[in-house]
């Protein structure tokens, strides 16, 4: 397996839905500065006319990940489904992982005393036999679609397929799981995406997964 999520971020409303069921189902701390997943906003205006871009986020569980280079202690490491997991017990908080993080997804969990980040509900979902995450099943515009990037016949994949997508600092070569679906409206694309951002296809981005994949699958631990 090869966890990852799309992003149909055209149809985000900010309602924070999302947000209230991850605090929930993984026990975060109360407090804007303790997320693992949250909604970002751009505001424009398009002749004269205000226009608000919401960029729902979170970790993008990159298959080459520098957060899990950096950690003296092997406290950031993949599972099995190349999921970027995070051992508390192991943190010493030196911060190596959330300065490496091009995507700004981590943050101090005080009760721990350690560095905290989405896992993609692994520990409450996930390693139940849950195919979900909190956040997906909350979701009253169905925004995210979590998935298998493995799994060709599966939802997230043909997603993927048939629409074109992109993702965030792509040129930091990390090659997030992340993915952002190009809206429909083209007006609403041209106004929300970067004029240097890559638009790719599965049969763009597939080699990408494959080669990254190829360089770190050997690191994963099997805890599933």
């Amino acid at each position: 397996m090869n966890f990852a999520m799309a992003l149909d971020y055209q149809s985000c409303i900010n309602c924070k839905a999302c947000e209230v069921a991850c605090k929930e189902e993984n026990g975060v701390q109360l407090g804007a500065d303790k997320q693992r997943i949250w909604v970002g906003q751009t505001e424009k205006s398009i002749f004269g006319n205000p226009f608000v871009n919401y960029y729902p986020s979170q970790c993008n569980h990159c298959i080459d990940a520098p957060c899990v280079d950096v950690c003296p202690t092997q406290a950031s490491y993949f599972n099995d489904g190349g999921l970027v997991m995070v051992n508390k017990d192991k943190c010493i908080l030196c911060k190596g992982c959330m300065e490496a993080c091009p995507y700004d997804a981590r943050y101090v969990d005080d009760k721990y005393v350690a560095v905290d980040k989405c896992t993609f509900c692994y520990d409450t979902r996930i390693s139940e036999g849950e195919f979900t995450t909190a956040c997906q099943a909350t979701c009253p515009t169905k925004v995210r679609l979590f998935g298998d990037l493995d799994d060709e016949d599966g939802e997230l994949v043909q997603v993927l397929k048939k629409r074109k997508f992109f993702v965030l600092k792509e040129s930091d070569d990390t090659v997030p799981k992340l993915f952002y679906l190009f809206p429909e409206d083209q007006n609403f694309a041209i106004n929300s995406i970067a004029e240097d951002t890559t638009i790719h296809t599965w049969d763009s981005f597939k080699p990408l997964i494959d080669k990254a994949t190829s360089k770190r699958s050997k690191q994963w631990k099997n805890l599933i």
